[in-house]
């Protein structure tokens, strides 16, 4: 027998078939053991959708924090998340931003007279990564030619290609040897605001914050202070707090910022991730199998 699963409550395309890959039914909401979820990120939405045959959900995004805010999930209904689908192309934008941050591209783009070369090498830099789940794994497996030390900021006994690890409570630790700080890790009530003024004060003068996490990981008040007051080099930022970023705000204005509008992830690649883990999951549910990106109520991710 197949699963029964509902895709909705935008019905997409390519998660239909993406079900229908894995063998699965698609069905009527009353119908369904599983839901496919696309469409609004309200978590009452959600909860409107959940009834005593609903035994697994699969979510969207990699980043939970709406709907793990909202008590929606919970262990009975199991959810999932695209954890680690993404991991490959934002690794690839993280990773662009610290090559236009070491050739100073953001400047350079935008001369109009010759002047001196201010640029340096990437090549042999010290790399912390705050949070080494998909994203970070492959930024690292991506860094390799270029001979970084990296600094991997997790809990995970083994990180392949770090030269350290060091424990996500003790994560001030590596700060203060890093070229560039990338923030990859989940948004949740222990990571909000990571990034303020005390990590800042703790990084090197010339070292770069990269975030292609969420923005609310780094407090941007005190991220434009010390940028301003030059206690840290740089930041690249794909993610902000508020974001959108708003017209006139004091990050646009400053030379030493990079700021991509949360693009980290193409179009193609977003759906091309997302329709994999469906395929996937409900490949594993059927069968009986662990189902991929499992999410923990009490951690909310």
């Amino acid at each position: 027998m197949s699963v029964p699963v509902f895709v909705g409550p935008e019905p997409v395309p390519v998660l239909i078939d993406a079900v229908r890959r894995a063998g699965g039914e698609i069905v009527p909401l009353e119908r369904a053991e599983a839901i496919v979820y696309f469409g609004d990120n309200d978590p009452e939405r959600m909860r409107s959708m959940l009834h005593d045959g609903i035994r697994w959900v699969q979510l969207p995004h990699a980043g939970v924090e709406r709907w793990a805010d909202a008590g929606v999930i919970t262990d009975q209904p199991v959810f999932t998340a695209a954890t680690g689908s993404y991991g490959a192309p934002v690794a690839e934008h993280a990773l662009a931003l610290m090559l236009t941050a070491a050739r100073g591209l953001h400047r350079l783009a935008r001369t109009t007279s010759w002047g001196p070369n201010t640029s340096k090498e990437f090549a042999g830099s010290t790399v912390a990564i705050a949070g080494c789940g998909g994203i970070g794994r492959a930024l690292i497996r991506m860094m390799e030619p270029f001979g970084c030390t990296v600094v991997a900021v997790t809990d995970r006994a083994e990180v392949p290609g770090a030269s350290k690890i060091v424990p996500r409570a003790r994560y001030r630790e590596a700060l203060p040897e890093a070229d560039y700080v990338v923030v990859a890790a989940p948004a949740t009530p222990d990571t909000r605001g990571m990034f303020g003024a005390r990590e800042f004060a703790l990084m090197r003068d010339d070292a770069w914050l990269v975030n292609v996490a969420r923005g609310g990981l780094v407090v941007t008040g005190e991220l434009v202070e010390a940028l301003r007051a030059g206690h840290i080099g740089g930041a690249a930022l794909d993610v902000t707090d508020p974001e959108p970023l708003p017209d006139g705000h004091p990050l646009w204005e400053l030379d030493n910022v990079l700021i991509t509008p949360h693009c980290a992830n193409p179009r193609a690649a977003y759906w091309r991730g997302l329709a994999e883990r469906v395929t996937s999951n409900v490949r594993r549910f059927h069968a009986g199998e662990p189902l991929e990106g499992l999410v923990s109520p009490s951690q909310g991710f």
